[in-house]
């Protein structure tokens, strides 16, 4: 591995997966979560922590068929971008498991791919489009920790909805 392409692996596993100065990565913002706090909306129409993890799994598949030159068609899920979870009431704990290995296992496919770039490659546009495979790769490290970050507050505002609501029912106790 070149390392302009290690660099940049490394990038893209500390913003997953790699202890590093800037905090919580998007692996560790869902460590130890179960199904029902993942599933669990802050409102009506945003997105729960659940649909974060499968739509960053999603644009990582992205990212690994644009620098290998792949058609579409390999994700195991219909649609593209935002998938409802769970598809219908309180998601199952092997549901959220096996969305979780979802995202590890193309985080991994992303990972092998990217180390497999030379420095030239690196500069060159795939798909024929305008994004070089270095914009690629350090964009998916940013949306990585964009997510771990709205991860991070919506753990923190379902907790502080918690806390209220135990104080209001014990007010209405009294």
């Amino acid at each position: 591995m070149n390392a302009s392409t290690e660099i940049l692996v490394r990038m893209i596993d500390q913003a997953f997966d790699r202890r590093s100065w800037h905090g919580t990565n998007l692996r560790g913002s869902i460590r130890g979560m179960d199904a029902s706090e993942a599933a669990w909306r802050p409102s009506g129409r945003g997105h729960n922590i659940w649909e974060i993890v499968v739509h960053a799994a999603y644009w990582k598949y992205v990212v690994r068929r644009r620098l290998l030159g792949e058609k579409r068609g390999s994700f195991p899920l219909r649609g593209s971008n935002w998938f409802e979870r769970p598809v219908s009431g309180p998601g199952g704990e092997a549901e959220w498991q096996s969305d979780v290995e979802l995202l590890v296992s193309t985080h991994r496919r992303l990972r092998e791919a990217a180390a497999l770039l030379t420095r030239g490659e690196l500069s060159r546009a795939g798909d024929g489009g305008q994004v070089t495979n270095f914009a690629l790769l350090t964009g998916i490290a940013a949306h990585d920790l964009y997510h771990a970050g709205q991860i991070q507050l919506l753990k923190r505002l379902r907790a502080g909805r918690r806390r209220v609501s135990g104080a209001l029912e014990e007010q209405n106790a009294d």
